[in-house]
């Protein structure tokens, strides 16, 4: 469940055609999985890194046997050095197993995750079958004949959350942390609305990264524009919660509908937890406080 906004729109098969390869760059190839929904926009985007001497497979998707079927024609005889995931959610990561025993590659990139929480259950959309040959650190880099792509820690989405960075064209991938179509939901318990700004403030500070490359929506031509408005989205979502918990104490089921009054009712739910993650950083910070379901300001 990367992002909340309205359903997509309908789009035109050729801008946006499932199943075909798009080359975006010299190294940068496209893959879209059929699977779109107002989570999802037009689908998940799996990339292909590399050419006819050996690629990389980001992010790649849910285990659809067309999606395969896909994915084996776009990579045709190459080598695959490497199936590379951004995070677990069950759009992005269920396709590595069966593709690396289609292909003999190994799995790398972020960590299996596995929720333990007395609250009720939040693990259901990520993809406990995942299980990586490698787990990348923080700068860890995968390489092949000319490419490198290096690991960018970003947690906040998911606190398992990669970013790879192509060195040799300045493109980033980045997952559901960041896209151009809509936020992204940071849902409690495992994500962390502080975590999730200051990743996004430490890809601000990457000024080498030309374009991002999200799973959902399309390439972002102005990275460091759109982070920028996007931690100012935040801060106002933040005082926007300030100012009406200052009005009167309230429970995340009545912040809701005055906050997102422009989206479907369909969506409140997953509204409601960004709101929850909010308020759950402004606690720690020590500035709200709750008596049961009801929060309210110092």
């Amino acid at each position: 469940m990367p992002s909340m906004a309205p359903p997509p729109q309908p789009h035109d098969p050729s801008t946006w055609p499932t199943g075909k390869v798009d080359q975006l760059e010299d190294l940068v190839a496209r893959v879209l999985a059929p699977n779109p929904s107002p989570f999802t926009y037009t689908g998940t985007q799996t990339y292909l890194v590399g050419a006819d001497q050996g690629i990389a497979v980001i992010d790649p998707g849910p285990a659809d046997d067309d999606h395969l079927a896909a994915l084996q024609s776009a990579i045709a005889d190459r080598p695959v050095l490497a199936i590379m995931c951004t995070h677990t959610h069950r759009d992005h990561s269920p396709a590595a197993a069966p593709l690396a025993q289609l292909t003999g590659a190994p799995i790398v990139g972020c960590a299996p995750l596995h929720i333990s929480s007395d609250g009720p259950r939040s693990d259901a959309p990520f993809d406990q079958t995942y299980a990586p040959d490698r787990v990348m650190e923080d700068g860890e880099a995968m390489t092949g004949p000319g490419w490198t792509l290096r690991a960018v820690a970003t947690p906040g989405h998911t606190s398992n959350h990669l970013c790879f960075a192509l060195e040799e064209s300045g493109a980033m991938f980045t997952g559901d942390h960041v896209m151009g179509w809509s936020t992204t939901v940071v849902v409690p318990p495992d994500g962390d609305m502080a975590d999730y700004l200051a990743s996004l403030a430490r890809l601000y500070d990457r000024e080498q990264d030309r374009i991002y490359y999200p799973a959902h929506g399309p390439a972002v031509e102005n990275p460091r524009q759109l982070v920028r408005g996007m931690i100012g989205h935040r801060r106002q979502r933040e005082g926007q919660i300030t100012r009406l918990l200052a009005e009167e104490a309230r429970s995340i089921e009545a912040l809701v509908p005055v906050m997102y009054k422009g989206i479907n009712e369909k969506l409140w739910p997953a509204a409601a937890q960004s709101v929850h993650a909010h308020l759950l950083d402004m606690e720690r910070r020590g500035t709200v406080i709750r008596s049961g379901d009801i929060w309210s300001t110092l």
